[in-house]
């Protein structure tokens, strides 16, 4: 598996509009001042943070989404279906589509590392906050099927108001922020990639810190009561670590749907096990390794045209929900 994930991300850097030889970009990664000026800037500037950014947000969904499923109990949850990413997309349009003197992602940019912390923070508190509705509805819910029903339909009011939103918007505002929604790993920078990288270190370790936790949630709230568990903190502590992942990484790449779900039911039928402790590791590998392998479809290879990184996402994302809804009764660890 790390064989596969190291050749991917190797793959990864080395394809592009700008044919650059595989054993060229081994050498410029291995001894960059030796290498050409112009296939170094590629490389460095353009290709490597496109690819780490890759395997960050790989890791992120993925273990986000692991946990959506155990807090709900449901195969079909995960950031995307949940409205999750709807809240985090709704923090971001706070801070693009207001009027002041922060109104356009260049404006955000220019502002550097505090830019970056400022649409990160909007786009957590907007996750939270549809997240915390959803659990709050759910309490009195018994039936899976209908949280996930009364998630989706929170997802669209929040995508509704948004939309009313960007109605009453000047044109050059829509245009940053419709740029956006489409999702790309391509467009963070590096500062913005060191910060991107710690808010997902940081929500990785609270998610791994609760792998007891969730394993306990995993067999019912009674359960995890009669292990001593306090459900009402565990589910805090869970919603604050996927508001942290789901919203970082919505901030700064978009809303990139699919990977949550579909990545923790690969990793249990890989690893064959419930263990968290084994499913949050094994999540950020497998997460990272289809995100390495969207964005080289997305690429491309040998054309001039990038493709939005949410349609190849969907493509490979669709078939593993499609294969959840036919073979429900025999999906481990619910």
């Amino acid at each position: 598996m790390l064989a596969l994930l190291v050749f991917a991300f190797l793959l990864d850097v080395a394809l592009g509009s700008i044919h650059i030889p595989f054993k060229a970009v081994l050498g410029i990664l291995i001894s960059p001042d030796t290498a050409d000026t112009t296939w170094l800037y590629i490389i460095q500037q353009i290709r490597l943070p496109k690819a780490l950014t890759a395997v960050v947000v790989g890791c992120g969904l993925s273990v986000s989404g692991l946990q959506m499923q155990t807090l709900f109990r449901n195969p079909l949850a995960g950031p995307s279906v949940l409205g999750i990413t709807a809240g985090a997309s709704l923090g971001v349009a706070l801070v693009m589509l207001s009027a002041g003197t922060i109104t356009s992602l260049y404006s955000i940019k220019e502002l550097g590392i505090s830019g970056s912390w400022l649409i990160i923070l909007a786009s957590s508190i907007g996750a939270a906050m549809v997240m915390l509705l959803v659990v709050t509805i759910s309490s009195s819910l018994k039936d899976n099927v209908i949280v996930l029903i009364v998630g989706v339909m929170i997802g669209n009011i929040t995508f509704s108001i948004i939309s009313i939103w960007q109605y009453f918007s000047a044109p050059e505002l829509i245009k940053d922020y419709l740029i956006w929604t489409f999702g790309s790993l391509g467009g963070v920078t590096g500062d913005q990639l060191l910060i991107l990288t710690i808010v997902v270190i940081i929500g990785t370790a609270i998610s791994f810190v609760s792998s007891k936790l969730l394993d306990a949630l995993l067999l019912g709230d009674n359960y995890a009561r009669s292990m001593g568990v306090t459900v009402k903190r565990a589910r805090l502590l869970i919603i604050g670590s996927t508001s942290i992942l789901a919203g970082g990484i919505t901030a700064f790449c978009g809303p990139i749907g699919f990977i949550g779900i579909a990545v923790p039911h690969l990793t249990r039928a890989l690893f064959n096990t419930s263990n968290h402790r084994i499913l949050i590791p094994g999540c950020c590998l497998v997460g990272t390794l289809l995100m390495l392998v969207c964005d080289i479809v997305a690429q491309l290879p040998g054309s001039q045209t990038v493709l939005p990184i949410n349609v190849i996402t969907a493509l490979v994302g669709s078939p593993v929900v499609i294969w959840i809804i036919v073979g429900r009764n025999k999906l481990k660890g619910f």
